[in-house]
């Protein structure tokens, strides 16, 4: 169940309800205001955290991007792409840089090679997924995995994004020693404001979603950043990161929720266009070059395939077969925000999960990410204002839209071996090895294998049988790379 209102008239009352097919969808101009409203709170954070990433750490020349370039550049493209989501693919998936994504470009590839290197190799892995989108390619293999998979990707999805939530708000935290990977807090406990405000906005938009209460998680959003606020007004708490050599394990994970000396703020560009389409070729040989891109392109692959599939579930945007109608314009401007991204040295952006708390707030249509993405051209002047809603305030709304997607494991038919175990596997890795792309890939191979050792291998699509192989190279593509280059 979701918050979203009681279904509306069915018969399109404008030009602009029957563009998005509001009424279609049993949805409101209202509510899909509120829900891209509440899809834009939720990921409004990477404005902040991709510069954190990509803007500060030097690449093989030594050179460093800025952290207010990048952020001018992440939001704008976010801005943009999002925009064009919701009036080409008329569907409410908001696009950003990619995490993880950003990641491996910043700490795998910048490493071996100039910035406008790095930023190329990204476009180029946009342009090839682009092609495999207009050649048809990308949509059948949306459309040649099982309904059981696809369900199961929603599931994992639903747990990877809580597992997002938590550990963004610090409740759920690494350790430092021992054999337990993570742990409650810090030492076991929980300590600070900040967490205590976490589990006030999961509290309040727990109630308030039970409750049925329309717009539950933009107003639990709303109402925890002002209580962020107070807090921290009233103690004085501020950041978990002061310096490389102090850390303040009761701070506020990246935001800091302080009122702003200011609230506009003018955009630096200057990294639009500083990229080189073929310079990583000459850096690292072609061999390494192409397995980078292969590398970045399977990632944006399945991320965003597994995206679709989730959140369009959770929607109900999905036909009787899992499919979603219209897919190829969906994928292909998620292609294309891959080669914007690289173009301004955003890094690949790509469509968001957080789109299922726009979802969970009723959102159904394009319009919900044409208002997402009308916020992220606020945020190009505005980034001080975004910057006070803190995790603490935002995470408790993807806790709860895990939970929305996690019922769906009902519709898994757990007493046929051959998908429930590809199921398990799916679901449980996404967020235990923190990726959608590896619980996508485990659960591809091992259902292609179990069927294989059953006999039925027919029933496996030949599209599906070389998709597994293609994760097998994925998974082993360290060995591989080091056969290849030496």
């Amino acid at each position: 169940m979701t918050t979203q209102e009681t279904a509306a008239p069915t018969q399109p009352r404008s030009g602009l309800d029957r563009y998005f097919s509001i009424s279609e969808r049993g949805s409101t101009v209202k509510q899909e205001i509120r829900g891209g409203t509440a899809t834009f709170f939720t990921m409004a954070y990477i404005v902040v955290l991709n510069p954190l990433i990509i803007g500060t750490v030097p690449d093989a020349d030594g050179r460093v991007l800025g952290i207010p370039q990048v952020a001018a550049v992440t939001a704008l493209v976010a801005a943009v792409m999002t925009i064009l989501m919701g009036v080409i693919g008329k569907y409410p998936f908001a696009i950003a840089t990619g995490l993880g994504l950003n990641a491996f470009v910043t700490f795998s590839v910048a490493s071996q090679m100039s910035w406008a290197d790095a930023m190329g190799l990204v476009v180029l892995e946009g342009i090839v997924i682009a092609v495999l989108v207009l050649a048809g390619l990308r949509t059948a293999v949306f459309n040649a995995i099982p309904m059981q998979l696809k369900t199961a990707i929603s599931v994992g999805i639903g747990l990877f994004i809580a597992l997002i939530g938590l550990v963004d708000a610090g409740f759920v935290r690494r350790t430092d020693v021992g054999p337990v990977p993570v742990q409650l807090g810090v030492g076991g406990e929980l300590r600070g404001w900040p967490t205590l405000v976490f589990v006030f906005g999961l509290l309040l938009t727990a109630i308030l979603v039970a409750r049925r209460t329309r717009g539950a998680i933009l107003l639990g959003i709303v109402v925890t950043t002002a209580v962020a606020i107070l807090v921290e007004a009233v103690f004085d708490i501020g950041p978990s990161f002061v310096s490389p050599d102090e850390t303040n394990p009761d701070g506020w994970q990246l935001g800091v929720p302080a009122l702003p000396d200011k609230v506009f703020d003018l955009p630096d560009l200057a990294l639009l266009g500083d990229f080189s389409l073929f310079g990583g070729f000459a850096r690292v040989g072609v061999i390494a070059a192409l397995l980078l891109v292969f590398t970045l392109m399977l990632a944006d692959f399945f991320d965003t395939m597994g995206t679709v599939v989730g959140v369009g579930q959770e929607a109900d945007l999905l036909d009787e077969e899992g499919r979603l109608p219209g897919a190829d314009r969906v994928l292909l401007v998620d292609s294309l925000a891959a080669v914007a991204g690289g173009a301004a040295s955003a890094s690949s952006n790509t469509t968001y999960i957080e789109s299922a708390a726009g979802v969970g707030d009723g959102a159904r249509t394009g319009l919900a990410s044409v208002v997402t993405g009308v916020l992220f051209l606020g945020a190009l002047l505005l980034t001080p204002l975004v910057a006070i809603v803190p995790f603490e305030a935002a995470s408790p709304a993807l806790v709860i839209v895990g939970f929305l997607l996690l019922t769906q494991i009902r519709n898994i038919d757990f007493d046929d071996y051959a998908i429930a175990i590809p199921a398990f596997l799916t679901i449980v890795l996404m967020p235990f090895t923190y990726s959608i792309t590896n619980g996508i890939g485990a659960g591809f191979i091992s259902y292609a294998l179990l069927k294989a050792t059953q006999g039925k291998a027919r029933e496996v699509s030949p599209l599906l049988w070389v998709i597994a192989v293609l994760f097998v190279v994925y998974f082993a593509i360290e060995p591989i790379e080091n056969a290849l280059v030496g």
